[in-house]
Order: structure tokens, then sequence, then C-alpha cells
């Protein structure tokens, strides 16, 4: 059944579980390397990235911890299977980091500042509303979709321990360049959709160096 998961699909899974079993083996110190939070936003930049391929692995002290990394690469699963074969390798893979990007960057704007976040979900719920956008633009059904993120939205606002700002921030980004694939999906306008994906790139970054600057100064 994993073999007939997309290249990209796959990868990402392996990638997610070979840092969690690093976590793991280290007992916390690859952890302190990968996680984000907002006031390292300037001096260790890649961390808004590398805290989307980490989770909580705590679990020699609370073994229910595994669970954060298995629901997430579950739903990675069940999403690299639709979307992959949709989007094709590359542009999943972009949706799905900058979906993570995005979500870190809703962290840095409205989040605790001296908080840490890790966890794929900023990238899972990129590629939910990826999926309500494609359905939606085939003309599918959406409905479940749309109950899975209500769900989902639901519990990360009522639990304080989770991080809604990724969530919402992964959700918003994931959505928009699903919606710009949309546009953009005739050969004649692959140029134009480079162009857009560095300009949402290109404004993550802009926003993440104008928010850190004021956060530090």
């Amino acid at each position: 059944m994993f073999k007939s998961l997309g290249a990209a699909t796959r990868a990402l899974i392996f990638i997610n579980i070979l840092v969690y079993l690093g976590q793991v083996s280290s007992n916390g110190a690859l952890t302190e390397w990968l996680y984000y939070s907002p006031m390292s936003t300037f001096s260790e930049p890649w961390r808004m990235l590398t805290s989307g391929f980490a989770h909580d692995a705590s679990l020699m002290t609370n073994p229910m911890s595994i669970l954060h990394i298995g629901l997430n690469m579950y739903t990675l699963y069940i999403l690299g299977n639709l979307l992959e074969p949709m989007l094709g390798a590359r542009r999943f893979v972009i949706l799905y980091l900058l979906s993570i990007f995005g979500g870190s960057v809703l962290v840095l704007l409205v989040g605790n500042p001296i908080g840490g976040v890790l966890g794929a979900s900023g990238g899972i719920f990129g590629l939910m509303g990826a999926f309500f956008v494609v359905m939606k633009t085939i003309g599918g059904n959406a409905n479940a979709i749309v109950g899975v993120i209500a769900i989902n939205l639901v519990f990360s606002f009522l639990n304080a321990g989770v991080s809604w700002q990724a969530h919402v921030g992964g959700l918003i980004v994931g959505g928009g360049v699903a919606f710009l694939y949309s546009r953009t999906r005739s050969s004649s306008k692959t140029q134009l959709q480079n162009y857009a994906l560095i300009g949402i790139t290109v404004a993550l970054v802009a926003i993440s160096f104008v928010r850190a600057y004021t956060l530090l100064g």
C-alpha cells in the first residue's frame, strides 16, 4: 500500500519518521535544533521550515506523544495519495513547504514571541486547504473536507497546547497556492505560475523580516 504512494509523499513521510527517530534517540537534543520560536527568526530562520518536520518526541515520559506524528503522517498519507497525482510531485512539495512556512509566519505575527512550536500540522492543513480548492475547481463534493477542516480547527482553538496559528497559516497559504495552480494549469501559464510562486515566497520572507525586526527592536 505504501508503494502505491507518489515519490514526494513517500519522501516526506520518510523524512518525518527519520527525524522523529532522531529526536527520540537523542533524548530531545535534535528537537532543540529544529523547533521554531519567533525570537529565533533572525538568527536561525531555517527553523520556520525545520519545525514542520519535528514532532513531540517525549515518548519515554509520555507514550501518547506518538499520536502527534502518527496522526499527522496518516493524514499526509491520505491527502498525499489524493493530491500528488493531481498536482505532480514538484508542485505538491512546493505547496507543502510553503504551507509550513505560512504556518510559521502566522505564529511569528500573532503567536507567543518566546513560545516554541513544532509539528507537520501547518503542512497538513495546507494540504486540506488545497484539497478543498481542487474539489471546488473540478466540481467535486468538498463537504467531507470542509467537515474535517472544521473539526480540526475547533480542536486547535480549544486545545491550549496546539498552535492554531500554524494551522490557520498553513490552511490559508495551502489554499492560496492551490488556487494559483487552478488558474495557471495550462502549459502556456507555467512561467506565470513560477513567478507567482516566487512572489508568494518573497512576500512571506518580507513579512517575516519586518515582524522579526519589530520584535527585536
